[in-house]
């Protein structure tokens, strides 16, 4: 039997504690310290956590039991996590997992016999660039083609005591007018040396010298809007932390990206970490907030490590602390690992993570920034957000608006993935075309195959045709022809691509990633999986379309989050815009596709 003494941790317990103003909020990391020190979290480790943090173990075991991250059981030295995310499946995921499965002798959910090797699937790791990619324990591993796969389990076969070293994912990178993205040429980071010579912190030099309500006004002027997928004006957001409230405010980082095609805030973390710490400064002085929180996705270890690291220049050189620069300004900032739940991306969920519970939805009002975080004031942006903040301030409102549209000013970041010949993260004008993202950007379609369908959007957003391409990419236009801009994540489809088994991926997302809060949302999701499985596998009955669209129409409007919508609206969009193909699987029971092409499957 497994000896657990907590003796040793109580140090490294004591400075988790002491980061945060109520003891709750050090649940997450003080699991994290349980499991990182003896592999899993046992009962006693829930006791343990509990003790700390004032809360009782029901409370800390619902919280084990709601993030997939944590481990109540051993695992295997060399955990393979195969993503079966859509990107990913488009790029041959199920045969990565057959051949994983053939070479290692178990299956999916399985330990081999010597207890030294897992093998599971997991949601969108969101390196969809790389696809189809895994993870490692805590390294990202992509692409996956019979090479790849075969040192993989040779190396974990043979030493899995030690870490597996493979070629890390890689991906085209391209800027158009750069902004955001000048420094992802630095694959092993910007430091704070490089980064300050190349005119970074210049942006926080001149907001510390300004008037808080001044640096709204230009931020409102700038038309940034939110790059997280609201799409909401950053500035108006700001101006509303009400000025007179006594209670703390608070700057809180939405880094959960975990939607299916996107992945561009990775590259702001590990490579650029720096451009989002002045990001925060200048918000943070604008609002009024002297504490703030970066909260990370579980999985991306390596962007919790460089951000640290980040974060630990910054205070090192003065940037962070008390008194910054001499300007009588202090801000702190906390690095915040989640525990993998795609739901912590809805803000209210997060700010419900981080106070130290299941990641559930708070209903609005009250917002966040009347009451948020503790209760108290608080602002939540998106990484690439506030990243374009200190451009802002450094060339001025007038020169970001001027890139953009008339409603939206500036630059983003797309994530290009899928049937591509380069998929990868490009920024480019807001008003770049979707046609131009797949065509210019991405290359095209590999070996001279036609377009089919595109997510312009990430996962949630409603599909498009082929002869729908001519469009421009700011948060308007996308919405004017009844889809959205989303995260930026685009998912391209060729010919091959069966739309039913698209939507089966899609939708096996969405169940698999409800919260469970809401009854509509909850069993909903989990019957239109069933009933797309249900026709994917040529037993599909004919009720089953009105039936779906019935259930995704019921589903709209009708929870505390907008997850139950966003599950809703690839059900509605790939079955209006490609109905025949559903008709013909029902009506045949076999997909209209070639048999000898490639389908997406789960």
């Amino acid at each position: 039997m497994q000896n657990f003494d907590f003796t040793k941790l109580e140090a490294k317990a004591a400075e988790i504690l002491g980061r945060y103003e109520e003891k709750r909020a050090a649940t997450l990391p003080l699991l994290w310290l349980v499991q990182e020190t003896f592999g899993h979290i046992p009962p006693e480790g829930e006791a343990w956590v509990g003790q700390k943090v004032d809360k009782s173990i029901a409370h800390v075991r619902e919280v084990v039991s709601f993030y997939t991250l944590y481990h109540t059981q051993p695992i295997g030295k060399q955990h393979i996590q195969v993503c079966v995310s859509t990107p990913c499946m488009l790029r041959g995921a199920k045969k990565v997992i057959a051949q994983l499965e053939e070479k290692l002798g178990i299956g999916v959910g399985q330990t081999t016999r010597d207890g030294k090797i897992t093998l599971s699937t997991v949601e969108c790791l969101c390196a969809c660039e790389s696809a189809p990619m895994a993870q490692v324990n805590d390294d990202y591993t992509g692409i996956l083609d019979a090479a790849a796969i075969d040192s993989l389990v040779k190396q974990a076969t043979q030493s899995p005591e030690k870490p597996v070293q493979l070629p890390e994912p890689t991906a085209y990178i391209a800027t158009d007018g750069p902004v955001i993205s000048q420094r992802f040429k630095n694959v092993n980071g910007t430091w704070f040396d490089a980064y300050v010579a190349d005119g970074g912190y210049q942006g926080a030099k001149k907001a510390l010298g300004m008037q808080p309500q001044q640096i709204i006004d230009e931020v409102i002027k700038s038309n940034l809007r939110g790059l997280g997928g609201a799409g909401f004006p950053t500035g108006k957001k700001w101006s509303f932390i009400p000025k007179d409230n006594p209670k703390p405010k608070y700057l809180v980082v939405n880094a959960d990206e975990g939607e299916p095609g996107t992945f561009k805030d990775r590259y702001i973390l590990e490579r650029d970490p720096h451009a989002l710490i002045e990001g925060m400064i200048i918000a943070a002085f604008a609002i009024g907030s002297h504490k703030a929180y970066i909260y990370i996705r579980g999985e991306y270890v390596r962007s919790i490590e460089r951000t640290n690291k980040a974060v630990a220049e910054a205070y090192a050189k003065g940037w962070l602390g008390k008194n910054i620069q001499g300007s009588g300004f202090d801000l702190d900032i906390v690095v915040h690992r989640g525990a993998g739940a795609y739901i912590c991306g809805e803000e209210t969920a997060l700010l419900s993570s981080l106070e130290g519970s299941k990641g559930f939805p708070k209903l609005k009002p009250p917002f966040p920034a009347i009451s948020g975080l503790f209760k108290s004031p608080t602002i939540v942006n998106n990484v690439e957000t506030l990243a374009s903040v200190s451009h802002i301030l450094r060339n001025g409102a007038e020169w970001y608006a001027k890139i953009g549209t008339a409603k939206q000013g500036g630059t983003r970041l797309f994530s290009v993935s899928g049937h591509v010949v380069r998929p990868g993260v490009y920024e480019a004008p807001v008003s770049v075309t979707l046609r131009d993202l797949i065509y210019k950007y991405g290359q095209g379609i590999p070996g001279g195959k036609k377009l089919k369908a595109v997510v312009p959007g990430g996962i949630s957003a409603k599909i498009l045709r082929a002869d729908e391409i001519d469009v421009a990419m700011d948060f308007d236009s996308l919405m004017a022809v009844g889809t959205m801009a989303g995260s930026g994540g685009v998912i391209v489809m060729d010919e091959t691509t069966c739309m039913v088994d698209a939507l089966k991926a899609a939708s096996h997302f969405f169940a698999d990633e409800s919260c469970g809060q809401c009854s509509p949302c909850r069993e909903g999701s989990g019957w239109l999986f069933k009933m797309v499985s249900r026709v994917s596998r040529g037993q599909g009955k004919t009720d089953d379309i009105p039936n779906m669209l019935t259930t995704a129409a019921a589903m709209e409007g009708k929870t505390i989050c907008v997850f139950a919508d966003a599950a809703a609206w690839p059900v509605q969009s790939y079955i209006n815009k490609f109905r025949s193909e559903f008709d013909h699987h029902i009506a045949t029971g076999k997909c209209d596709i070639a048999q000898t092409t490639a389908k997406v499957s789960v």
